[in-house]
């Protein structure tokens, strides 16, 4: 019965030196080097010193700082260090609180060697067990979460392919997405939203349009009035978008807020919730900004664009009450010089 060769150094600590001497001899079998502590706080002298060691025999009864006291000090500095107690007195209830106290073992004097060899090998097995649990443990949540992220990262990379997709379907709106997402970053930048957030709101500007997949051509082209049917498939788009993208929805909610809610007007007029006012979600609110100029400054089947600064006059001109007044006036100060932005071709 023996332990790993490399399983290292221990710690005796007893005030009797014969009695150390003597657990020493029946430790040294198992493959530890030893050290010796005559009171408890020799013990933690001696720990300061080496660091965390993986095993410890201390005697109950000792001057200075007796076992109990030593052993709460071991626990709260070194958890992972196992300690076995001995004790002279046969006390069911002293066992039992250095158990409480986590104590891996209680044995009383004189030990056997044989009973000595068999309770530590125990310990030293559930201590290691502990340890490589924690470390599996903690490695499966990194392995999961990077595939999680992984996954998660896949999903974007297919989602905004099929946004591209629909942009290629529509030589009109070529783009858009992109210039979208750029005009509400600058816009969330100028309100001083954080790195993460900058994010969200870059994600949801590339993806806000993505239910328009699900309406035919025909209507995307059309150029004339729609029919009531046509119609109701435009008023759609916003929660057909948030269904396919809702496996985002416990990482990137913002997403689908954005996604959702992208055609609210702040006095209640937009679609598909008519939302108003504070209960649109700000994210957006900015991206309705970014959406409605780039919508504007694009020439479409059923109108031809304005210019720059035509287009931001008019979004200053629905401030309050179709879009939201802070984030208009942030687009501007984002983009200071109209004629320098970025519209389509």
């Amino acid at each position: 019965m023996t332990l790993p060769s490399n399983s290292a150094r221990c710690l005796v600590v007893d005030d009797e030196p014969l009695v150390r001497r003597s657990v020493v001899r029946m430790l040294e079998p198992l493959g530890f080097t030893c050290l010796e502590a005559a009171t408890g706080k020799e013990g933690l002298d001696a720990l300061d010193q080496t660091g965390e060691l993986p095993l410890i025999i201390s005697d109950l009864r000792m001057p200075e700082l007796d076992g109990m006291g030593f052993l709460a000090e071991v626990r709260q500095r070194w958890p992972d260090t196992a300690v076995v107690m001995l004790s002279g007195m046969a006390e069911t209830s002293t066992a039992v609180d250095a158990l409480q106290l986590g104590a891996a073992d209680f044995l009383l004097k004189p030990v056997a060697v044989k009973e000595m060899h068999a309770r530590v090998v125990r310990v030293m097995e559930k201590r290691s067990l502990v340890i490589q649990n924690r470390y599996y443990q903690a490695h499966l949540e990194q392995q999961v979460h990077a595939q999680a992220e992984r996954i998660k990262e896949l999903f974007l990379e297919g989602v905004q392919m099929l946004a591209r997709a629909l942009e290629a379907k529509d030589a009109y709106t070529r783009g858009h997405s992109i210039r979208v997402s750029q005009y509400a970053v600058a816009t969330a930048t100028e309100l001083g939203f954080d790195a993460a957030a900058l994010e969200t709101i870059r994600i949801g500007g590339e993806l806000h349009d993505i239910g328009k997949i699900g309406m035919r051509e025909a209507v995307l082209h059309k150029p004339g009035s729609l029919t009531d049917d046509e119609f109701r498939q435009v008023i759609e788009h916003p929660a057909l978008g948030e269904r396919m993208l809702s496996p985002l929805a416990r990482e990137t909610p913002a997403v689908l807020r954005i996604v959702r809610s992208h055609h609210e007007r702040i006095d209640g007029g937009g679609f598909p919730d008519g939302l108003s006012g504070e209960g649109i979600p700000f994210e957006a609110r900015i991206v309705a900004v970014a959406d409605s100029f780039d919508a504007m400054t694009t020439e479409r089947p059923y109108r031809e664009s304005r210019s720059p600064s035509e287009a931001l006059d008019e979004l200053r001109r629905v401030a309050g009450s179709q879009l939201d007044g802070s984030a208009v006036e942030a687009f501007a100060r984002a983009f200071p010089d109209s004629e320098d932005l970025p519209v389509s071709a």
